[in-house]
């Protein structure tokens, strides 16, 4: 068993390592404009679209249908910071560093039993990001709302930046924002000014753009818009899953990607112009549960990682179509290169695959495992969780889904944790000691994967953790 699978791992990473090489068209006006919409810590199963039922997005659904649907489609880490920097980089967390926000040494020192990985809080300048490539290629770059990657996007690449700093989240969603560089009458909300700014940015354009919308929302602090609040405290709620507030919030966000659609259809851009949705990680559990996925934000369970995803190019990606096909924002670096027919530069490596062959060419895209890595730590926000633990959202581990099984392997004491994804979606029955050869096989892919790209796993044992008193009856 061993042997088949170092074979396959060898042939996957000799893969994923291959550049994306395409002709370069010479005519900058005939590729197509781009946009990425990626919504701060909106889950899996809410826009309405998924079937949500309370949350409302008429926009956003819309837009789902003329394009090609993602049904189990996976951001790169599960929270905001290095989520972001594997989307604009096209690599894992070990290449690049960022595994959390701010300090790996999250959560009291007693209840952690080792010395986490030092964490990095600024993307290197060594790595291409995804805007630097398109300006190369006679794009216009506009950077519009979280960032979260260094202090301002102009030096990542970006020709424009609307309101993008450091800051992981506003102080306020209500002019004066205070933790953001970005001014407006006292009462304004951030979303609609944003979104006002990015259309007048692209609006005299003459070359093709990318724009990286970011919406702050629907991040913290939950801030409602009044006037829609009256119409969700009194629709039939579903348990966990009605926050009157939160859907405000939702459809503030919904309604601001609708300005932007008309923009791009009354000036005639529309048709050229290919758009991804997603989110970066997934919704906040304690603000609104991810179920039937467990747990939420900052979590490796599908709540914390499985993520809303579509893509739409029109008269180009066929309308109305749903995939299966396991996906990661990894993937969208090299789908957007082949698309925009642009050329990869021989010295860079990207861990992702392109989409095209699924987008356009009908093809399916060949049964690969999906892996993540975290060597720290991540408090838990409330008691009330659906987490390993009540003190942690994660700790130190790593995951990997191939097909229906995932493995989460942690490394305080060396547990396995195995999911048939098919049968439990929820991730309640661990099956681990059960299958324990599954459980193996799918082991022993992970450390191949960590050894092939070097990731860092801690061993030190922090000197101030204290073992939990286990009380016996």
């Amino acid at each position: 068993m061993r042997i088949k699978i170092v074979i396959f791992v060898s042939i996957f990473f000799g893969l994923v390592g291959c550049q994306t090489s395409q002709p370069s068209n010479t005519s900058a006006q005939t590729k197509p404009n781009i946009i990425i919409i990626n919504i701060d810590d909106m889950g899996w199963g809410e826009p309405s679209y998924m079937d949500g039922n309370f949350y409302e997005t008429p926009t956003i659904d819309a837009l789902s249908k003329q394009g090609t649907i993602f049904t189990n489609a996976y951001a790169a880490a599960a929270n905001c910071a290095p989520s972001r920097a594997s989307l604009m980089t096209g690599k894992w967390t070990q290449r690049h560093g960022i595994f959390t926000v701010g300090s790996s040494e999250r959560g009291k020192s007693k209840d952690r039993k080792l010395i986490p990985t030092v964490n990095k809080t600024n993307i290197s300048e060594k790595f291409l990001l995804i805007p630097e490539l398109l300006k190369k290629n006679g794009y216009h770059t506009i950077h519009a709302g979280k960032w979260h990657l260094s202090d301002n996007p102009l030096q990542n690449g970006f020709d424009t930046n609307i309101g993008g700093s450091h800051a992981g989240h506003p102080s306020s969603y209500y002019a004066p924002y205070k933790n953001l560089d970005i001014k407006a009458p006292k009462g304004e909300r951030l979303t609609g000014v944003i979104m006002d700014r990015l259309i007048d940015s692209i609006e005299n354009k003459d070359k093709p753009f990318f724009v990286n919308y970011a919406p702050y929302a629907v991040h913290t602090p939950i801030q409602p818009i009044d006037s829609l609040l009256e119409k969700y405290q009194t629709k039939e709620k579903i348990e966990g899953r009605s926050n009157p507030k939160y859907a405000t919030m939702i459809e503030d966000v919904d309604t601001n990607i609708g300005k932007l659609i008309s923009f791009l259809k009354q000036t005639d851009r529309f048709k050229n112009t290919i758009i991804i949705f997603t989110s970066d990680n997934g919704g906040l559990f304690f603000v609104s549960n991810q179920h039937p996925l467990r747990s939420g934000k900052g979590s490796y369970y599908e709540g914390g990682i499985r993520v809303p995803f579509f893509i739409i190019w029109e008269s180009k990606i066929d309308k109305g179509k749903v995939d299966k096909t396991p996906i990661s924002h990894l993937d969208i670096y090299p789908t957007l290169l082949e698309i925009a027919d642009i050329d990869s530069p021989g010295n860079l490596r990207l861990d992702g695959k392109s989409l095209y062959p699924i987008l356009l060419k009908n093809e399916v895209l060949e049964t690969r495992p999906l892996f993540w890595h975290f060597p720290v730590y991540l408090q838990a926000i409330t008691k009330e969780n659906e987490n390993r633990d009540p003190k942690f959202r994660t700790r130190p581990g790593s995951v990997v889904q191939y097909g229906k099984w995932k493995l989460h392997h942690y490394f305080e004491d060396n547990a396995l944790e195995l999911y048939n994804l098919e049968d439990d979606l929820g991730e309640r029955n661990n099956l681990a000691k059960a299958l324990p050869e599954k459980a193996e096989e799918l082991l022993e892919l992970l450390e191949i994967w960590r050894a092939d790209t070097n990731a860092p796993i801690p061993h030190e044992i922090n000197d101030a953790y204290q073992e939990p008193i286990i009380k016996r009856s």
